[in-house]
């Protein structure tokens, strides 16, 4: 017995004396510079350990500097990134139980590359230049972005007064976006109905077709420079908008400008261009004016020669050709294409918003209501 009992004690010691075995690691630390020296803040540096994929996500402070201790020792490759963006990595890079240093001078990582491609100074200087303005453009483009954002979240919530205030900050970031001047226009229009005072009103309108106009002006310098294909539809629809802010306005001359630029930009929205052209017009007279009523027939007439198939068209041309009625003893005489107007809605729109206004008209002028909605095609025996 006594031999057994001294083995099982020898086990024991033994399993008492087995060390305790802790993993390697090392500290890893760098500065972060960007092609002009400054240090690139917010930026991440990922160490990737090449052997087991294990990876390290650190990120660099106000000073572009970055740090972590307990990194285990290996082989990485060491990549900085601003967004999802690359900007510069190294590989092969060895962790060991001391400190390790991997700095980030892009500029100075793009001075190397020049010696390699042989660039004189004076192409490196402008290679450089060209790489700052990109990136001010990338900032400038996300800040741009924010406020627009913003400015929108503002403006579905009925806040004009907010997005105003930041698209205006959005102006001051850069005055040579047209998309912005857009936008602000677009928000003091929306602003206008929620103004009790005129004086007030009308402020806002001339600042609207003020900012309008800016967009055009810088739309159309871009198009001059570099145009893309969706640039016509854009300015069109600059050229839309200002015509109803000039609308509310009263401002019946520029609004009809705005229109007709509008139409020629962009032909393919012709219709709708018209037709805001004759609703402009018919709200414009007030007097009963025999010749705006006219331009506002010419107007519509356009509109359904683009479009044939928007009801309202011939419905607001039924409308005012129906004010150039006269009276012949009790029977109102209305000029040729009246009724027709008026028949061609209700086919359109059997139960449109106007449906009802229209067969009252044709019933003043003795016409019978005419549809072919919901007619089927006789079918050939």
């Amino acid at each position: 017995m006594k031999p057994r009992l001294l083995m099982m004690l020898v086990v024991l010691v033994a399993g008492l004396c087995v060390p305790t075995v802790f993993a390697q690691t090392g500290t890893v630390k760098g500065v972060c510079k960007d092609m002009e020296g400054k240090p690139i803040v917010g930026a991440q540096v990922v160490w990737l350990n090449t052997d087991n994929g294990s990876q390290y996500k650190l990120k660099t402070d106000k000073k572009g500097s970055y740090f972590s201790l307990g990194v285990a020792m290996g082989k990485y490759k060491v990549t900085l990134l601003q967004g999802d963006k690359e900007l510069f990595h190294y590989n092969g890079v060895a962790v060991s139980s001391d400190e390790t240093t991997m700095d980030f001078d892009l500029q100075k990582e793009q001075q190397e590359a020049a010696k390699g491609a042989g660039l004189t100074p004076e192409q490196l200087k402008e290679q450089q230049a060209a790489q700052a303005k990109q990136a001010k453009e990338v900032n400038t483009v996300k800040a741009l972005n924010e406020k627009l954002a913003a400015a929108a979240q503002s403006s579905q919530a009925g806040d004009y007064d907010t997005a105003i205030a930041t698209l205006t900050e959005a102006t001051q970031i850069d005055a040579n976006r047209d998309l912005v001047w857009f936008k602000l226009a677009d928000a003091y229009r929306g602003s206008v109905p929620k103004q009790t005072d005129a004086a007030e009103k009308a402020k806002r309108l001339d600042s609207a077709i003020a900012d309008y106009q800016k967009a055009i002006d810088l739309k159309k310098q871009a198009m001059q420079a570099n145009a893309k294909p969706e640039d016509a539809k854009t300015l069109a629809a600059y050229y839309n908008n200002l015509g109803e802010a000039c609308g509310r306005e009263a401002k019946t001359d520029c609004a009809i400008q705005a229109y007709t630029n509008a139409v020629q930009v962009d032909p393919s929205g012709a219709g709708q261009y018209y037709f805001n052209m004759g609703a402009i017009l018919t709200n414009a007279n007030t007097a009963n004016d025999p010749n705006l009523r006219k331009e506002a027939v010419g107007a519509f007439d356009k509109a359904i020669a683009a479009d044939p198939n928007r009801a309202d068209s011939y419905y607001w041309k039924g409308s005012n050709l129906i004010g150039l009625a006269t009276l012949q003893g009790d029977k109102m005489v209305a000029p040729d294409g009246t009724a027709e107007s008026f028949q061609k809605y209700l086919d359109l729109a059997p139960t449109g918003p106007h449906a009802e206004e229209a067969k009252a008209m044709l019933a003043g002028l003795g016409a019978k209501v005419e549809t072919t909605y919901g007619k089927g095609k006789k079918s050939k025996k």
